[in-house]
């Protein structure tokens, strides 16, 4: 996991010692000051020269499995996310699955998608 952001290191360096929910971040912190990054990834706002807030799943060949954009004062939710890297991880090795929206890893049920679970997904998980 990294995260990347249009502040600088020294700024990140800062929200990591002063902000208490990010004492324990383990994970990388990039800085793309100059926003070639969130331009590549379609996040950057160049009216006010800041990056909307992206999550993008990418698998390790280089794939992109799930991306979310929310605008600048929408927290992202790490459980959900976290969910979705499960996800993601589950479908690789079962790629003819699918992993409902209240999937929470491999032991709930999964939909096998087909002509016949259309507009029957609410039954197939009962």
């Amino acid at each position: 996991m990294i995260t990347v952001s249009t502040d600088t290191k020294f700024v990140h360096l800062a929200w990591q010692r002063e902000e208490k929910l990010l004492k324990d971040v383990k994970y990388p912190m990039g800085s793309d000051p100059t926003g070639q990054l969130a331009r590549m990834f379609g996040v950057y706002d160049e009216s006010t020269g800041l990056a909307l807030r992206g999550t993008f799943i990418i698998s390790p060949d280089g794939k992109l499995l799930n991306a979310e954009v929310n605008y600048y004062n929408l927290g992202r939710n790490i459980d959900e996310l976290l969910r979705k890297l499960k996800a993601n991880i589950h479908l690789t090795k079962k790629p003819n699955e699918a992993c409902p929206a209240k999937w929470q890893d491999k032991d709930d049920k999964t939909l096998k998608p087909s002509a016949k679970l259309v507009g029957r997904v609410y039954e197939a998980l009962k």
